[in-house]
């Protein structure tokens, strides 16, 4: 299993606050080692880490699809990273120049997911146990949040005791946690996984009630 030191996060922030600064190919280019040490390489050896309780990850490209953007900056200002072992269902990971953000949740919604979501919320077994799990982690610190509809989606009544969790499109929910001490150390490994277990009454709800 791989070796984790921990991720040098000052460093981190500091090359993300630089890139926004400096968004180019040839400042990049200047920079790429600060990225692979500080960045890729320890991230990598962190989730494969977590792979046994989180489910296999993947790192996300760090350039920008340009192609269909008025904005043409080459490089994206956060590192995003998911494990999961079910598909668009998982806890997700990012480093930018604000530090780490922990998150989980769903994020793909085909229509017939999308179907699937809205009856099992509406369903009262179902959609109560996502009402207390959804309580218990906004109240643990979480932010909650996902793509949502303004209004209850066609069919269920605008007064439905779940109204909220029956607008969202996806649901997730995370923490913006800054530059914790403990991401320098090997310590980091213990403290997303605890904060991923947080998480993971919701992961497994939409795994097993939205999901394909």
């Amino acid at each position: 299993m791989s070796t984790f030191e921990g991720i040098p996060v000052a460093t981190a922030a500091a090359f993300y606050a630089e890139l926004e600064e400096n968004n180019t190919r040839d400042w990049w280019q200047a920079h790429s080692t600060v990225y692979q040490e500080s960045v890729k390489e320890p991230l990598t050896a962190l989730l494969a880490r977590l792979e046994p309780q989180f489910g296999p990850s993947k790192i996300f490209r760090p350039n920008r699809d340009i192609r269909f953007s008025q904005d043409k900056s080459p490089y994206k200002t956060a590192q995003g990273a998911f494990a999961s072992f079910q598909e668009g269902v998982g806890y997700y990971l990012q480093l930018s120049a604000d530090g780490l953000l922990v998150g989980g949740g769903y994020h793909s919604h085909s229509p017939a997911q999308l179907a699937r979501y809205r009856n099992s919320v509406d369903a009262t077994g179902t959609g109560q146990q996502l009402q207390h799990i959804v309580d218990a982690i906004a109240a643990a610190g979480f932010t909650v949040e996902g793509e949502k509809l303004k209004t209850v989606p066609r069919g269920f009544p605008r007064e439905h005791p779940r109204a909220e969790l029956l607008k969202h499109k996806s649901l997730s929910a995370s923490v913006a946690l800054g530059q914790p001490d403990w991401l320098s150390s090997p310590d980091a490994e213990d403290e997303i996984a605890r904060l991923w277990d947080k998480l993971r009454p919701l992961v497994d709800w939409v795994g097993r009630n939205a999901a394909p």
